[in-house]
């Protein structure tokens, strides 16, 4: 990315009048440059943008400040300013496809297949409910949207089952459509647990991450004719991920059940 000069800025900065705060004159300038996707690689440093208009150091970190507590732009200590990645909202109480969620909102989804295999895995065979040294299929993948990291994902599946899966191509595949294409199969219920988490080292690399950044954990166990299908634990990114409920109860009728549950 070429930087500019101060007698290259935006002519949006040059005319401004200056009867606002010179800090809110650079925020509105950095905000129409993100609009035009000027920094989609990197977001300038405080020294960059001290030379580009021109100003101190305390201005800039005040026009920047604003951005950050917006969410627009990130900062890593030792990595530099980043434009945020954009979000994906996720409704909560569905069965849903982290394939299908990214690419319904008009973002290209793929992944990097890290590990696509049969194993055995005492924790997960007792998750699925199978004896100790079963087979299982076992896929590791680094998921991305837009070409960037979002999450990391591992999932279990009875190997008897899933056989057919060691020969999927899962850099551009969903899952439960290759079990419904190959397997026959595809989840009909299922529970999923969502909690906060700070990432290793090993993943805050590959979600390009700093170590011990906020994520969200996914432990997710799904069934398919009265038995257990998958049980799966993605590490999410949190600035890039929303989780989303929706209800159409009034407050009043759902008060009433909660005085009537607690007097009975």
């Amino acid at each position: 990315m070429t930087l500019l000069r101060p007698d290259k800025v935006p002519v949006s900065f040059a005319v401004m009048t200056g009867e606002t705060p010179m800090w809110a004159e650079i925020d509105q300038d950095l905000r129409a440059r993100l609009a035009r996707g000027e920094f989609d690689q990197r977001f300038p440093t405080d020294r960059e943008l001290v030379d580009q208009y021109d100003v101190s150091r305390h201005t800039v970190r005040e026009a920047v400040r604003g951005l950050q507590d917006e969410g627009l732009i990130t900062r890593n200590r030792g990595r530099g300013s980043f434009r945020t990645p954009e979000s994906f909202a996720q409704p909560l109480g569905t069965i849903y496809s982290l394939f299908r969620s990214i690419e319904d909102s008009g973002v290209t989804p793929a992944s990097v297949v890290i590990s696509q295999e049969e194993r055995r895995d005492e924790i997960a065979a007792k998750a699925l409910d199978v004896s100790p040294d079963a087979s299982l299929f076992y896929l590791e993948r680094t998921r991305l949207a837009g070409g960037q990291p979002l999450a990391v994902d591992r999932v279990w599946l009875p190997m008897p089952l899933a056989a057919p899966l060691l020969e999927a191509n899962f850099t551009r595949a969903a899952l439960y459509e290759e079990l419904r294409d190959r397997c026959g199969v595809v989840p009909e219920e299922g529970v999923e647990e969502s909690r906060p988490v700070n990432v290793d080292r090993e993943t805050a690399v590959r979600l390009g991450l700093a170590s011990g950044a906020p994520a969200f954990k996914i432990d997710r166990r799904t069934r398919a004719g009265g038995r257990p299908l998958e049980w799966r634990i993605s590490i999410v990114r949190g600035d890039r991920y929303v989780f989303k409920a929706e209800w159409n109860t009034p407050w009043e009728a759902t008060a009433s059940r909660l005085v009537e549950s607690n007097e009975s």
